[in-house]
Protein backbone atom coordinates (compact mmCIF):
# COMPACT_ATOMS: atom_id res chain seq x y z
CA UNK A 1 0.00 0.00 0.00
CA UNK A 2 3.00 2.29 0.36
CA UNK A 3 4.11 1.86 -3.27
CA UNK A 4 1.26 3.54 -5.14
CA UNK A 5 1.05 6.58 -7.40
CA UNK A 6 -2.48 7.48 -6.29
CA UNK A 7 -2.75 11.25 -6.06
CA UNK A 8 0.49 11.86 -7.98
CA UNK A 9 -0.63 13.79 -11.07
CA UNK A 10 1.52 14.76 -14.05
CA UNK A 11 0.64 18.22 -15.32
CA UNK A 12 3.48 18.64 -17.84
CA UNK A 13 5.31 16.50 -20.38
CA UNK A 14 8.54 16.88 -18.39
CA UNK A 15 6.86 15.43 -15.30
CA UNK A 16 5.49 12.51 -17.31
CA UNK A 17 8.87 11.66 -18.88
CA UNK A 18 11.11 11.98 -15.82
CA UNK A 19 13.40 9.10 -14.82
CA UNK A 20 11.48 8.41 -11.60
CA UNK A 21 7.78 9.03 -12.37
CA UNK A 22 6.68 7.73 -8.95
CA UNK A 23 7.62 9.73 -5.86
CA UNK A 24 8.55 6.58 -3.93
CA UNK A 25 11.15 5.67 -6.56
CA UNK A 26 12.73 9.11 -6.27
CA UNK A 27 12.85 8.89 -2.48
CA UNK A 28 14.32 5.39 -2.67
CA UNK A 29 16.99 6.53 -5.12
CA UNK A 30 18.17 9.37 -2.90
CA UNK A 31 18.13 7.11 0.16
CA UNK A 32 20.36 4.63 -1.69
CA UNK A 33 22.69 7.45 -2.71
CA UNK A 34 22.85 8.60 0.90
CA UNK A 35 23.49 5.11 2.25
CA UNK A 36 26.17 4.11 -0.26
CA UNK A 37 27.72 7.57 -0.50
CA UNK A 38 27.84 8.53 3.17
CA UNK A 39 27.01 5.63 5.50
CA UNK A 40 28.97 2.85 3.78
CA UNK A 41 32.38 4.63 3.87
CA UNK A 42 31.90 5.24 7.59
CA UNK A 43 30.63 1.78 8.56
CA UNK A 44 32.22 -0.70 6.13
CA UNK A 45 35.59 -2.24 6.97
CA UNK A 46 38.62 -2.32 4.69
CA UNK A 47 37.85 -5.80 3.32
CA UNK A 48 34.35 -4.85 2.21
CA UNK A 49 35.55 -1.66 0.56
CA UNK A 50 38.59 -3.09 -1.26
CA UNK A 51 37.40 -6.60 -2.11
CA UNK A 52 33.67 -6.16 -2.68
CA UNK A 53 32.25 -2.65 -3.02
CA UNK A 54 34.90 -1.02 -5.22
CA UNK A 55 35.05 -3.94 -7.72
CA UNK A 56 31.23 -4.07 -7.83
CA UNK A 57 31.12 -0.40 -8.79
CA UNK A 58 33.86 -0.72 -11.41
CA UNK A 59 32.39 -3.84 -12.99
CA UNK A 60 28.98 -2.17 -12.97
CA UNK A 61 30.42 0.67 -15.04
CA UNK A 62 31.99 -1.79 -17.50
CA UNK A 63 28.71 -3.73 -17.65
CA UNK A 64 26.84 -0.50 -18.43
CA UNK A 65 29.23 0.04 -21.33
CA UNK A 66 28.63 -3.47 -22.68
CA UNK A 67 24.89 -3.12 -22.08
CA UNK A 68 24.80 0.03 -24.20
CA UNK A 69 26.41 -1.85 -27.07
CA UNK A 70 24.74 -5.25 -26.73
CA UNK A 71 21.54 -4.59 -24.81
CA UNK A 72 20.47 -1.32 -26.44
CA UNK A 73 22.23 -1.31 -29.83
CA UNK A 74 22.15 -5.08 -30.40
CA UNK A 75 25.83 -5.40 -31.34
CA UNK A 76 27.53 -8.42 -29.78
CA UNK A 77 30.95 -7.85 -28.27
CA UNK A 78 33.52 -10.05 -26.54
CA UNK A 79 36.23 -7.42 -26.21
CA UNK A 80 35.14 -5.40 -23.18
CA UNK A 81 38.26 -6.26 -21.18
CA UNK A 82 40.48 -5.11 -24.06
CA UNK A 83 38.86 -1.68 -24.07
CA UNK A 84 39.30 -1.57 -20.29
CA UNK A 85 42.99 -2.28 -20.87
CA UNK A 86 43.18 0.59 -23.37
CA UNK A 87 41.68 2.93 -20.78
CA UNK A 88 44.02 1.75 -18.01
CA UNK A 89 47.20 2.09 -20.07
CA UNK A 90 46.04 5.36 -21.63
CA UNK A 91 45.44 6.91 -18.20
CA UNK A 92 48.81 5.65 -16.99
CA UNK A 93 50.68 7.14 -19.96
CA UNK A 94 48.80 10.44 -19.91
CA UNK A 95 49.69 10.97 -16.25
CA UNK A 96 53.26 9.72 -16.76
CA UNK A 97 54.20 11.66 -19.88
CA UNK A 98 52.27 14.93 -19.44
CA UNK A 99 53.50 16.82 -16.39
CA UNK A 100 50.77 18.09 -14.11
CA UNK A 101 48.03 16.08 -15.81
CA UNK A 102 44.95 16.10 -13.53
CA UNK A 103 43.58 12.65 -12.78
CA UNK A 104 40.02 13.45 -13.87
CA UNK A 105 41.27 14.85 -17.19
CA UNK A 106 43.40 11.74 -17.68
CA UNK A 107 40.30 9.65 -16.95
CA UNK A 108 38.32 11.44 -19.68
CA UNK A 109 41.21 11.21 -22.15
CA UNK A 110 41.56 7.49 -21.36
CA UNK A 111 37.88 7.03 -22.15
CA UNK A 112 38.22 8.97 -25.41
CA UNK A 113 41.24 6.86 -26.39
CA UNK A 114 39.24 3.69 -25.75
CA UNK A 115 36.36 5.19 -27.76
CA UNK A 116 38.63 5.74 -30.76
CA UNK A 117 39.87 2.16 -30.56
CA UNK A 118 36.27 0.99 -30.19
CA UNK A 119 35.27 2.84 -33.36
CA UNK A 120 38.15 1.20 -35.22
CA UNK A 121 37.09 -2.30 -34.21
CA UNK A 122 33.43 -1.38 -34.65
CA UNK A 123 33.82 -0.82 -38.37
CA UNK A 124 33.11 -4.50 -39.18
CA UNK A 125 29.64 -4.04 -37.66
CA UNK A 126 28.69 -2.14 -40.81
CA UNK A 127 28.95 -5.37 -42.82
CA UNK A 128 28.57 -8.26 -40.38
CA UNK A 129 26.36 -8.97 -37.40
CA UNK A 130 25.59 -11.59 -34.77
CA UNK A 131 28.11 -14.35 -34.20
CA UNK A 132 30.50 -13.03 -36.85
CA UNK A 133 30.65 -9.61 -35.16
CA UNK A 134 31.31 -11.32 -31.83
CA UNK A 135 34.29 -13.09 -33.41
CA UNK A 136 35.56 -9.76 -34.80
CA UNK A 137 35.46 -8.17 -31.35
CA UNK A 138 37.15 -11.29 -29.98
CA UNK A 139 40.01 -10.53 -32.36
CA UNK A 140 40.20 -7.06 -30.78
CA UNK A 141 40.57 -8.71 -27.39
CA UNK A 142 43.59 -10.74 -28.47
CA UNK A 143 45.18 -8.01 -30.62
CA UNK A 144 45.02 -5.25 -28.00
CA UNK A 145 46.48 -7.43 -25.25
CA UNK A 146 49.19 -8.62 -27.67
CA UNK A 147 50.06 -5.03 -28.63
CA UNK A 148 50.32 -3.93 -25.00
CA UNK A 149 52.72 -6.81 -24.30
CA UNK A 150 54.70 -6.51 -27.55
CA UNK A 151 55.45 -2.78 -27.37
CA UNK A 152 57.18 -1.93 -24.06
CA UNK A 153 56.55 1.81 -24.53
CA UNK A 154 53.04 1.37 -23.15
CA UNK A 155 54.40 -0.02 -19.87
CA UNK A 156 57.29 2.50 -19.66
CA UNK A 157 59.81 -0.19 -20.75
CA UNK A 158 59.10 -2.33 -17.70
CA UNK A 159 60.81 -5.71 -17.96
CA UNK A 160 57.85 -7.54 -16.42
CA UNK A 161 55.19 -5.52 -18.22
CA UNK A 162 53.63 -4.68 -14.84
CA UNK A 163 53.73 -1.07 -13.68
CA UNK A 164 52.49 0.55 -10.50
CA UNK A 165 49.68 3.04 -10.94
CA UNK A 166 50.43 6.58 -9.81
CA UNK A 167 48.75 8.16 -6.81
CA UNK A 168 45.27 9.53 -7.39
CA UNK A 169 45.42 13.24 -6.58
CA UNK A 170 42.58 15.72 -7.18
CA UNK A 171 42.91 19.41 -6.17
CA UNK A 172 45.87 18.58 -3.96
CA UNK A 173 44.09 15.79 -2.06
CA UNK A 174 45.53 12.27 -2.46
CA UNK A 175 43.00 9.43 -2.43
CA UNK A 176 45.10 6.88 -0.59
CA UNK A 177 42.73 5.20 1.86
CA UNK A 178 40.11 2.60 0.84
CA UNK A 179 37.35 4.94 2.03
CA UNK A 180 38.58 7.79 -0.16
CA UNK A 181 39.00 5.54 -3.20
CA UNK A 182 35.52 4.12 -2.67
CA UNK A 183 33.92 7.57 -2.49
CA UNK A 184 35.73 8.69 -5.65
CA UNK A 185 34.70 5.53 -7.51
CA UNK A 186 31.13 5.81 -6.27
CA UNK A 187 30.75 9.43 -7.42
CA UNK A 188 32.18 8.73 -10.88
CA UNK A 189 30.09 5.58 -11.39
CA UNK A 190 26.90 7.23 -10.12
CA UNK A 191 27.38 10.21 -12.44
CA UNK A 192 28.10 8.06 -15.50
CA UNK A 193 25.23 5.67 -14.72
CA UNK A 194 22.81 8.60 -14.52
CA UNK A 195 24.25 9.91 -17.78
CA UNK A 196 23.73 6.53 -19.43
CA UNK A 197 20.16 6.32 -18.14
CA UNK A 198 19.34 9.66 -19.72
CA UNK A 199 21.20 8.75 -22.91
CA UNK A 200 19.20 5.59 -23.57
CA UNK A 201 15.96 7.55 -23.06
CA UNK A 202 16.99 10.21 -25.60
CA UNK A 203 16.79 10.17 -29.39
CA UNK A 204 20.20 8.50 -29.46
CA UNK A 205 18.94 5.63 -27.32
CA UNK A 206 15.82 5.26 -29.46
CA UNK A 207 18.02 5.07 -32.55
CA UNK A 208 20.09 2.31 -30.91
CA UNK A 209 16.97 0.33 -30.04
CA UNK A 210 15.55 0.75 -33.55
CA UNK A 211 18.77 -0.66 -35.03
CA UNK A 212 18.73 -3.46 -32.46
CA UNK A 213 15.18 -4.52 -33.27
CA UNK A 214 15.53 -4.41 -37.08
CA UNK A 215 18.37 -2.52 -38.70
CA UNK A 216 16.92 -2.71 -42.23
CA UNK A 217 13.63 -1.14 -41.11
CA UNK A 218 15.53 1.49 -39.12
CA UNK A 219 17.52 2.42 -42.19
CA UNK A 220 14.35 2.63 -44.30
CA UNK A 221 12.71 5.12 -41.93
CA UNK A 222 15.77 7.35 -41.89
CA UNK A 223 18.23 6.19 -39.23
CA UNK A 224 21.86 6.28 -40.35
CA UNK A 225 23.25 2.85 -39.56
CA UNK A 226 26.93 3.79 -39.79
CA UNK A 227 26.60 6.72 -37.42
CA UNK A 228 24.33 4.86 -34.99
CA UNK A 229 26.43 1.69 -34.73
CA UNK A 230 29.77 3.45 -34.48
CA UNK A 231 28.37 5.83 -31.86
CA UNK A 232 27.28 2.80 -29.83
CA UNK A 233 30.79 1.32 -30.09
CA UNK A 234 32.33 4.67 -29.12
CA UNK A 235 30.12 5.25 -26.07
CA UNK A 236 30.45 1.63 -24.94
CA UNK A 237 34.23 1.71 -25.26
CA UNK A 238 34.36 5.07 -23.44
CA UNK A 239 32.57 3.55 -20.46
CA UNK A 240 34.79 0.47 -20.53
CA UNK A 241 37.90 2.67 -20.80
CA UNK A 242 36.94 4.72 -17.76
CA UNK A 243 36.14 1.50 -15.90
CA UNK A 244 39.56 0.12 -16.85
CA UNK A 245 41.32 3.23 -15.53
CA UNK A 246 39.39 2.99 -12.25
CA UNK A 247 40.16 -0.74 -12.12
CA UNK A 248 43.88 0.04 -12.25
CA UNK A 249 43.96 3.10 -10.01
CA UNK A 250 41.34 2.54 -7.31
CA UNK A 251 41.17 -1.26 -7.16
CA UNK A 252 44.25 -3.21 -8.30
CA UNK A 253 46.88 -0.49 -7.97
CA UNK A 254 48.89 -1.86 -10.90
CA UNK A 255 48.60 -1.79 -14.68
CA UNK A 256 49.32 -5.01 -16.58
CA UNK A 257 47.96 -6.49 -19.84
CA UNK A 258 47.27 -9.94 -18.41
CA UNK A 259 44.86 -8.43 -15.92
CA UNK A 260 42.47 -7.72 -18.81
CA UNK A 261 42.26 -11.16 -20.37
CA UNK A 262 39.41 -12.98 -22.09
CA UNK A 263 38.08 -14.30 -18.78
CA UNK A 264 37.30 -10.74 -17.70
CA UNK A 265 35.41 -10.10 -20.97
CA UNK A 266 33.27 -13.18 -20.37
CA UNK A 267 32.71 -12.15 -16.76
CA UNK A 268 31.34 -8.78 -17.89
CA UNK A 269 29.14 -10.56 -20.44
CA UNK A 270 27.79 -12.83 -17.70
CA UNK A 271 26.98 -9.75 -15.64
CA UNK A 272 24.58 -8.35 -18.23
CA UNK A 273 23.07 -11.78 -18.95
CA UNK A 274 22.28 -12.43 -15.28
CA UNK A 275 21.54 -8.81 -14.39
CA UNK A 276 19.44 -8.03 -17.44
CA UNK A 277 20.26 -7.18 -21.04
CA UNK A 278 19.13 -3.66 -21.90
CA UNK A 279 18.90 -2.43 -18.31
CA UNK A 280 21.10 0.03 -16.44
CA UNK A 281 19.96 -1.34 -13.09
CA UNK A 282 20.62 -4.85 -14.37
CA UNK A 283 24.29 -3.92 -14.81
CA UNK A 284 24.57 -3.15 -11.09
CA UNK A 285 22.62 -6.25 -10.05
CA UNK A 286 24.65 -8.51 -12.32
CA UNK A 287 27.98 -7.07 -11.15
CA UNK A 288 27.02 -7.49 -7.50
CA UNK A 289 25.86 -11.04 -8.16
CA UNK A 290 29.03 -12.07 -10.02
CA UNK A 291 31.33 -10.54 -7.38
CA UNK A 292 29.46 -11.89 -4.36
CA UNK A 293 28.68 -15.40 -5.64
CA UNK A 294 32.29 -16.74 -5.51
CA UNK A 295 32.70 -15.34 -2.00
CA UNK A 296 29.43 -16.99 -0.96
CA UNK A 297 30.44 -20.34 -2.48
CA UNK A 298 33.92 -20.17 -0.92
CA UNK A 299 32.28 -20.01 2.49
CA UNK A 300 29.32 -22.30 1.79
CA UNK A 301 31.10 -25.34 0.36
CA UNK A 302 33.65 -25.74 3.20
CA UNK A 303 30.88 -25.18 5.74
CA UNK A 304 28.86 -28.07 4.27
CA UNK A 305 31.54 -30.53 3.13
CA UNK A 306 34.51 -29.47 5.27
CA UNK A 307 38.06 -29.12 3.96
CA UNK A 308 38.23 -32.62 2.46
CA UNK A 309 37.19 -31.51 -1.05
CA UNK A 310 40.13 -29.15 -1.66
CA UNK A 311 40.42 -25.77 -3.33
CA UNK A 312 40.31 -27.26 -6.83
CA UNK A 313 36.80 -28.61 -6.31
CA UNK A 314 35.57 -25.25 -5.01
CA UNK A 315 36.92 -23.37 -8.05
CA UNK A 316 35.43 -25.89 -10.47
CA UNK A 317 32.16 -25.85 -8.56
CA UNK A 318 32.02 -22.07 -9.07
CA UNK A 319 32.29 -22.56 -12.84
CA UNK A 320 29.52 -25.16 -12.75
CA UNK A 321 27.27 -22.79 -10.80
CA UNK A 322 28.01 -19.91 -13.19
CA UNK A 323 27.18 -22.05 -16.21
CA UNK A 324 24.01 -23.36 -14.62
CA UNK A 325 22.83 -19.88 -13.66
CA UNK A 326 23.42 -18.52 -17.16
CA UNK A 327 21.40 -21.38 -18.68
CA UNK A 328 18.70 -20.85 -16.05
CA UNK A 329 18.34 -17.13 -16.74
CA UNK A 330 18.41 -17.58 -20.52
CA UNK A 331 15.57 -20.09 -20.31
CA UNK A 332 13.46 -18.94 -17.34
CA UNK A 333 14.02 -15.17 -17.28
CA UNK A 334 15.98 -13.83 -20.28
CA UNK A 335 15.70 -10.27 -18.95
CA UNK A 336 17.57 -11.20 -15.78
CA UNK A 337 17.39 -9.89 -12.24
CA UNK A 338 16.23 -6.46 -13.41
CA UNK A 339 13.02 -8.00 -14.75
CA UNK A 340 12.42 -9.83 -11.47
CA UNK A 341 12.77 -6.51 -9.64
CA UNK A 342 10.33 -4.89 -12.07
CA UNK A 343 7.80 -7.68 -11.51
CA UNK A 344 8.17 -7.26 -7.74
CA UNK A 345 7.45 -3.53 -8.05
CA UNK A 346 4.36 -4.22 -10.17
CA UNK A 347 3.10 -6.63 -7.51
CA UNK A 348 3.72 -4.04 -4.80
CA UNK A 349 1.65 -1.47 -6.66
CA UNK A 350 -1.37 -3.81 -6.47
CA UNK A 351 -0.80 -5.35 -3.03
CA UNK A 352 -2.85 -6.39 -1.07
CA UNK A 353 -5.39 -6.63 -3.90
CA UNK A 354 -5.05 -9.58 -6.34
CA UNK A 355 -5.71 -7.54 -9.51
Amino acid sequence: MLYREAGQFKATYAEDSQIFPIRQDKIGFWLLMLVFGAAVPLLANEYWLKAILIPVLIFSLAAIGLNILTGYAGQLSLGSAAFMAVGAFAAYNFILRIEGMPFLVALVLAGLTAALVGILFGLPSLRIKGFYLAVATLAAQFFIVWALVKFPWFSNNSSSGVVTAQDVTILGYTFATPEAKYVLTFLIVAFMALLAKNMVRSSTGRAWMAVRDMDVAAQVIGFRLMRTKLLAFAVSSFYCGVAGALYAYTYIGTVEPEGFNLDLSFKILFMIIIGGVGSIMGSFLGAAFIVLLPIFLDNLVPAIFGDSLGAGFVSNFQLIVFGGLIIFFLIVEPHGLARLWQIAKEKLRLWPFPH
